[in-house]
């Protein structure tokens, strides 16, 4: 999730500086006053919509030390979940960097190999550490599967997951927040893509998410994007309004 003008880590010390903190500090400090964190959330995410798609922004591999990066110019789908749920869980600048690494590594370590490569190990990690809870709509089931992309290895994730016409037939049960998130229909790959759930003031379900094939973060209709991808299955997290990181 890094590169540009906003760019905050620091190539020696492996850790994002709080100074040149962009637009992150200054939305921490004007949503903090809101409650619940869903409230925090859809402000925090509103702040920015339109902001471009870049891929492959985080820093590290297999041979190549992982760098604490902070982005709030680009964003992949994945990064723009990350960087709105810390930033809606912390008080000031060093909470959410805190936060961050609490929810893109397994165990807080900035190391390569302690990175949720896989968002089922993500959705996963973020439920033991209390940060999200499952959300279980009617015909809700577990999907096991075997995953093997990239150099990542093969690994057995287990996913709860929601058919998507139950999602679709339920906004009741959903809160502006939500994290979602795609099951893939490819057999070596657990989710395609990811988002957060809002609801608009008709109560009609919106993805807001940073969309590669559009290029920049944006709403769009759940019930279109479904449709247009053929989503049978998708994943549901509700963040916790919890004390704060």
């Amino acid at each position: 999730m890094l590169g540009g003008a906003t760019l905050l880590a620091a190539s020696g010390s492996r850790r994002a500086f709080a100074q040149n903190a962009g637009k992150i500090a200054p939305l921490i400090e004007k949503a903090r006053a809101l409650e619940p964190i869903s409230a925090r959330i859809e402000f925090i995410s509103r702040a920015f919509i339109g902001t471009r798609y870049v891929a492959n922004t985080l820093i590290g591999g297999p041979r190549q030390p992982e760098q604490f990066v902070v982005r709030d110019d680009a964003f992949d789908c994945v990064t723009y979940c990350e960087i709105v749920l810390a930033a809606a869980l912390a008080r000031d600048y060093g909470e959410f960097e805190a936060a961050l690494k609490k929810i893109r590594y397994a165990n807080g370590d900035v190391r390569w190999d302690e990175r949720n490569h896989y968002f089922a190990e993500w959705c996963r990690n973020a439920v033991d550490k209390n940060i999200c809870r499952p959300i279980a709509l009617p015909k809700s089931l577990t999907i096991d599967k075997a995953v093997n992309f990239g150099n990542l290895g093969r690994r057995q994730v287990s996913m709860q997951c929601v058919p998507s016409e139950s999602l679709l037939a339920h906004p009741s049960q959903l809160a502006n927040g939500d994290v979602i998130g795609f099951v893939s229909r490819r057999a070596n790959l657990d989710f395609f893509h990811t988002g957060l759930v809002m609801l608009s003031a008709k109560g009609e379900v919106i993805l807001r998410n940073a969309s590669q094939s559009r290029g920049r973060v944006l709403d769009m209709p759940m019930d279109r994007f479904v449709a247009a991808n053929k989503v049978e299955y998708a994943a549901l997290l509700r963040p916790i309004d919890q004390a704060h990181i």
